[in-house]
């Protein structure tokens, strides 16, 4: 790889175009793909299993003034780099970002799949997705990093497409929206999996959290928060990797903690190896490292806007954290990142800045990052 990465997004998102699984599920489901549809509010998808339509306005709104913004679109309007790759590379550079890792929208794309019980359905739309991604990741690959979706009907069917996946151009990942038993909470049946993911050396991720049931009024569940939450999730699924001796029985895997922000880590640190020394030794959990151990070694975290984190990133794990922008979202600053940053980075040293902004995300995803 020739060119030199010095601002890499370690959570950036498509935007799944209305023909994706129209064109490629098998003709047998033509009639039960997810598609986009036109109502008098705006487009949003039909899928099959979600009680509502799904919009899509707040997932391409980034770069708009918060009074222009709005759950509901026309797909004409919307940005179009998030489904058109030649688009998405002037976007990139507006916005002064080398390379960016990229995520489905999770509505659309993981927890509808996530909760559909036909296991033929499941995996063809699932195979549709990473098809369509690759293709759009080998438009660039150096500045277009794939995150494949991982089906959630059981483990053979994860390793499969596991394999498969990690066979195609441009995918450099894998998006996990439950344990890949199917379920929230893991299984020694899942070893099979990890133990492919180390042979591999492929980074797992988790976005915000696993994916729980369709609801018809997201809020409800949230308390009506949009985004000041998506934290919460995270320090279980930590301490479930954790206790469960994952990381020791595979060393090589990489935990990626995606869009969930990085002050949290130095509390959940302390707050884990108190209670593990606190344990009785007959009932503690049969780990070979105090907990904090890999955080520092496994578990990667990427913030968009996290002051906090960057004053901390010493007790976080410098070598941890990655930066992201999360466009065309809307927590994005883009055009407008680099002013963001330099705020925070205030007193950063050059190095230490480096692996934040480039080096990490270089680092966890294979590509190669010069030095500012």
């Amino acid at each position: 790889m020739s060119c030199k990465l010095n601002l890499v997004s370690g959570d950036s998102h498509i935007n799944e175009p209305p023909n994706l699984w129209l064109d490629r599920v098998p003709s047998k489901f033509k009639d039960r793909a997810p598609r986009i549809e036109r109502l008098e509010q705006g487009d949003a998808w039909i899928m099959e299993g979600s009680p509502v339509p799904i919009n899509f306005g707040n997932n391409v709104n980034g770069g708009m003034a918060p009074e222009d913004r709005s759950p509901w679109i026309r797909w004409e309007d919307a940005r179009q780099g998030g489904a058109d790759p030649s688009i998405r590379m002037g976007e990139q550079d507006e916005d002064g970002v080398d390379a960016e890792v990229l995520y489905p929208t999770p509505r659309v794309s993981m927890n509808v799949f996530t909760n559909n019980k036909d296991t033929d359905f499941h995996l063809a739309c699932i195979r549709a997705y990473n098809d369509w991604l690759s293709g759009y990741a080998s438009y660039n690959p150096e500045r277009l990093v794939g995150i494949a979706m991982m089906p959630t009907v059981g483990v053979n069917s994860a390793i499969e497409e596991l394999r498969r996946a990690m066979a195609l151009p441009g995918l450099k990942g894998v998006l996990l929206a439950r344990y890949p038993n199917g379920g929230m909470t893991p299984s020694g049946d899942d070893d099979a999996f990890w133990a492919v993911v180390n042979e591999l050396e492929v980074p797992i991720q988790i976005h915000v959290s696993l994916a729980g049931e369709p609801d018809a009024d997201p809020d409800r569940k949230k308390s009506g928060a949009h985004g000041e939450l998506r934290h919460t999730d995270a320090p279980l699924r930590a301490l479930e990797f954790i206790n469960n001796g994952i990381f020791d029985r595979f060393p090589k895997l990489k935990l990626v903690l995606a869009e969930v922000d990085s002050s949290w880590v130095p509390y959940v640190k302390e707050q884990f190896d108190d209670r593990h020394k606190r344990h009785n030794p007959t009932l503690k959990p049969k780990i070979d490292n105090m907990p904090s151990y890999y955080f520092d070694h496994h578990i990667f975290t990427t913030y968009i806007t996290d002051h906090y984190g960057v004053l901390n990133r010493h007790h976080i794990g410098v070598s941890q954290m990655m930066w992201s922008s999360d466009f065309p979202h809307g927590g994005t600053d883009w055009p407008n990142s680099l002013k963001t940053i330099e705020k925070d980075m205030v007193g950063v040293p050059d190095d230490e800045r480096h692996a934040l902004l480039a080096g990490n995300a270089a680092r966890v995803y294979g590509l190669e990052a010069g030095k500012q």
